[in-house]
């Protein structure tokens, strides 16, 4: 199995099927803790997994998240510091 399949197949697993539940960005406490300067989207799927916008693989920092349709696209970005 060549690297893409591998992956394709374990992010089917994670989130193929599964409804979003709740939708929120990352509270400063917890951004801080995760030693980040950014509070990027979170969300919860219906299964109790929660899905994380990182900068890299790595974990780095928070990151954003790109949407798109055919006729509009824009992006949910990361915030900073408290409200």
């Amino acid at each position: 199995m060549n690297l893409t399949n591998e992956w394709t197949t374990e992010a089917e697993k994670v989130l193929l099927n599964k409804r979003i539940v709740k939708v929120e960005y990352m509270t400063a406490k917890e951004s801080d803790g995760y030693m980040w300067n950014n509070r990027p989207i979170t969300f919860l799927l219906d299964d109790g997994t929660r899905v994380i916008a990182q900068m890299d693989d790595e974990g780095n920092d928070g990151g954003v998240l790109w949407y798109g349709t055919q006729d509009d696209e824009g992006v949910l970005p990361v915030l900073r510091g408290e409200d």
